[in-house]
């Protein structure tokens, strides 16, 4: 399949980050988590997928731990700023013997950004718990950004979200 069936056939809208998205799953049973402003589902998930168009998943970061699941496509690149402000590199993929992963896990109050380096698509599931609220995600700002990691600017400035 190429990227526009995917994208009709999953039923994938543009997502704020970048790429595209639908959610998948939403769980029935709910929690109380101590850094939730209110109950929250358990568990929730969604396809996720950039495209040659739509290459970048652009700086954010959630409160929720986030595991992402890779299914097809070309291989993703991850850049992840913990809170200690160290940036790391990963990759989401099949070549295992290149350093790719199927599966990666960003812990919550991580910063990250996606990219599609080559190909036509990536298209991934993402696993949030406690489940996806917009509540929980900020969107990266270029002045926080810039504040908090100068030493940083040159290699994440590309995945700043402009301003529309």
């Amino acid at each position: 399949m190429n990227k526009l069936q995917l994208i009709e056939k999953l039923v994938l809208t543009p997502h704020v980050e970048g790429g595209y998205f639908t959610r998948t799953y939403c769980s029935t049973v709910n929690t109380n988590a101590s850094n939730a402003s209110k109950p929250r589902v358990l568990l929730s998930s969604i396809f996720y997928m950039l495209t040659d168009d739509r290459p970048i998943g652009y700086w954010h970061r959630n409160v929720s731990d986030i595991i992402h699941y890779f299914h097809c496509g070309s291989p993703l690149t991850y850049w992840i700023i913990r809170p200690d402000g160290v940036l790391e590199k990963k990759w989401l993929g099949l070549d295992l013997d290149r350093g790719q992963q199927l599966q990666l896990i960003v812990p919550g109050g991580c910063w990250k950004a996606t990219e599609l380096e080559t190909g036509e698509f990536a298209l991934i599931s993402e696993a949030v718990s406690p489940g996806f609220d917009y509540e929980d995600m900020e969107l990266a700002d270029e002045r926080v950004m810039k504040t908090h990691y100068p030493h940083l600017w040159d290699q994440i400035s590309k995945y700043v979200k402009p301003k529309p």
